[in-house]
């Protein structure tokens, strides 16, 4: 996998974690790889949505145990 940027949304609610990640997304090359670092509890809901919507792909939802939950985006 390439080189991943990560943008730190922990404190964040609904809807700052998606928004701030298309702000994100949008300054990237296609392909670029975005780690998201989420707390808001919405976030597995409303990241896969937001992705399947874009045209962004998950490649994945890292949940390590006491800490906040990690989504990996491929931009597309």
């Amino acid at each position: 996998m390439t080189e991943a940027e990560t943008l730190d949304a922990t404190g964040l609610l609904c809807p700052l974690p998606v928004l701030k990640a298309r702000k994100r997304l949008k300054s990237m090359a296609p392909g670029a790889v975005l780690r998201l670092v989420a707390t808001d509890p919405a976030a597995v809901i409303d990241v896969p949505h937001f992705c399947s919507e874009s045209g962004h792909v998950l490649l994945a939802v890292e949940e390590p145990e006491g800490a906040p939950r990690v989504f990996v985006i491929r931009r597309s």
